[in-house]
């Protein structure tokens, strides 16, 4: 029986959060079995190393590196990861930018219950695992414009590099992401989302319901903007200010 059990790390630098997960799973997910726990990151790559997990519960913002750091000096990663994090926006938007796996701390059990239901779904788990390459090819990419953006959607993970996103048109509930190559892909996003998804990114919301990408601004005249698809775009009047800002500091450099 204990070789299907899942086999479990938890590498976080706060001695409360350890215990308060270990305990939640001794207690209410016997399938799980904990085989270590590591409170910072060296400690947790001596951890992988040793033990070989199928799944970590691992802190974003530990004392002597981050989540992300940790993974990336990892050659091949054969396990699963849930993130466990304090409410930092920072944190949480990388981890919905690349769609990954995340509990907020206090660690919730129904919460909990869910990410170990979604970590058995072996579909999901490659998927997983196929974000998480995507997530440090991102962390290690300089140029924002070549990140790659991960979107659920109803038919799987559309990947999107973000250069190729000219611009973002939003429908109630829905966002249409129209594409260089002159189609477009509808999400189950709204601009909102995307909006703080994207807002550090080189992209601005010029009105309610667009969010441009300022690689594709060919020029902005009045109360539009011409895009590289030829197609003009509505600026707020109550944005403008605020927009020709955004254009100004946020200057293209030719190569």
């Amino acid at each position: 029986m204990n070789s299907e059990k899942i086999k479990c790390l938890i590498i976080d630098d706060d001695p409360f959060i350890l215990e308060l997960l270990q305990d939640k799973l001794i207690q209410h997910f016997p399938e799980v079995e904990v085989l270590s726990t590591a409170n910072n990151g060296r400690e947790g790559l001596d951890k992988i190393a040793l033990y070989t997990p199928e799944l970590i519960f691992l802190d974003v913002e530990m004392s002597d590196m981050t989540g992300f750091e940790m993974l990336a000096q990892l050659s091949n990663i054969k396990f699963q990861t849930i993130f466990i994090t304090s409410y930092s926006h920072y944190a949480i938007k990388a981890i919905r930018f690349n769609a990954l796996d995340y509990l907020l701390k206090p660690i919730d059990l129904g919460e909990l219950k869910r990410a170990i239901n979604r970590f058995r779904n072996k579909t999901r788990s490659i998927h997983q695992k196929e974000n998480m390459a995507m997530a440090l090819r991102n962390s290690s990419t300089k140029n924002v414009a070549n990140h790659m953006l991960i979107l659920k959607t109803q038919d799987g993970a559309l990947k999107l590099i973000l250069k190729d996103i000219i611009h973002i048109e939003g429908d109630r509930n829905y966002s249409y992401i129209h594409l260089k190559n002159a189609t477009k892909k509808l999400v189950t996003k709204t601009l909102s989302d995307l909006e703080e998804l994207l807002d550090t990114k080189g992209f601005y919301r010029c009105h309610r319901s667009h969010i441009l990408n300022r690689e594709h601004i060919i020029d902005s005249k009045g109360v539009t903007v011409l895009l590289s698809n030829e197609i003009r775009i509505p600026v707020s009047r109550r944005k403008k200010k605020l927009f020709l800002d955004w254009l100004e500091t946020n200057q293209i450099v030719s190569p």
